[in-house]
């Protein structure tokens, strides 16, 4: 009987794992929102970074749905603080599969908000309009308010920098109600401070269930988009550049398609094999001395743990599997 239970968990766990693998890995960049920066200003009293906000709840729905696997914010931010990349490259397509390559994921999903903000109407009463101050004293009114917010996102190849898929996801939320004072809207958490759009404050407002409806939407279409990601296989070549124990250091990382789990193989070159006619290298003979696992990744180099029965040296080779 425990036999038959060890036998189960064990298939369960390499089922697990290949359903794991055939997810592709993707990053999501920081969505722009220069085109809704005097309504993003308008609302909060202040700039607010509102296409990090959104590209971070993007992300949370995408991992909930589990089609894709996503790349960890703060490694990504890392690389893409040691390599430079502005905030402009991660707009641009092209400059995006480029970042998408180093990171070593299949696509890139880039991004725009198009709409962010609210129309709200006061009938009756004296006074009108919304603000961000208090509700002043005046007759009875109706208060009519809806919040439309709109995102579109863009699924690009690392590759070829070929877009993929281009989604637009909507959301709006409407409320009513009656009042006495004049103007005054229901907005709080504005006026200076940063704004945590992933905060149930934020959710609850009239404006965040707009933009969760938004970024569930866009977050849909993107999931209805996985299959049809081409599957990327990143040739990893390199050297051991030191060995200690069993933990190797690799002279090619995250510029080279490393990522941390990856399983490399360690050899040793025997000889170099020549064209007798020219004598241009045709082929290298090599012998397996075993494999290393990823536990570290930087842009040049990477550490590894060394599992096999050779023993490895500075200089031998590091391949794909």
């Amino acid at each position: 009987m425990a036999r038959s239970l060890r036998l189960i968990l064990a298939v369960l766990v390499v089922c697990s794992s290949a359903i794991a693998q055939d997810k592709k890995m993707v990053a999501v960049m920081d969505f722009d929102y220069g085109t809704v920066r005097s309504e993003v200003q308008a609302y909060f009293g202040t700039d607010q970074d509102v296409g990090k906000g959104i590209s971070l709840l993007l992300e949370q729905k995408l991992v909930q749905d589990g089609k894709y696997r996503v790349i960890d914010r703060n490694t990504m931010d890392k690389i893409l603080k040691e390599q430079n990349f502005s905030n402009s490259d991660r707009v641009d397509p092209t400059s995006a599969a480029k970042i998408g390559h180093i990171l070593g994921v299949s696509a890139i999903i880039v991004g725009s908000i198009t709409q962010f903000g609210r129309d709200d109407k006061h009938i009756g009463g004296g006074g009108g309009g919304y603000g961000l101050g208090k509700v002043g004293l005046g007759g009875l009114h109706k208060n009519d308010s809806k919040a439309v917010v709109n995102v579109t996102a863009k699924l690009v190849d690392v590759n070829t920098a070929e877009i993929l898929a281009v989604v637009t996801g909507s959301g709006q939320s409407k409320r009513s109600g009656f009042g006495f004072g004049g103007g005054g809207g229901d907005w709080r958490g504005g006026g200076g401070g940063a704004v945590d759009m992933g905060s149930s404050n934020f959710g609850n407002t009239i404006l965040g269930e707009a933009v969760n409806a938004a970024v569930a939407d866009t977050g849909q279409q993107l999931d209805d988009k996985a299959a049809s990601l081409p599957t990327v296989k990143v040739q990893v070549s390199g050297l051991v550049a030191d060995v200690t124990g069993n933990t190797l250091v690799l002279n090619v990382g995250s510029n080279g398609g490393v990522k941390v789990g990856d399983q490399l193989s360690i050899s040793r070159k025997v000889k170099d094999v020549k064209d007798p006619s020219t004598g241009a290298v045709i082929k290298t003979i090599t012998n397996q001395l075993g494999t290393a696992t990823v536990t570290e990744v930087d842009a040049g180099s990477s550490t590894a743990t060394f599992n096999g029965t050779g023993t490895p040296q500075v200089g031998d080779v590091v391949k794909s599997q």
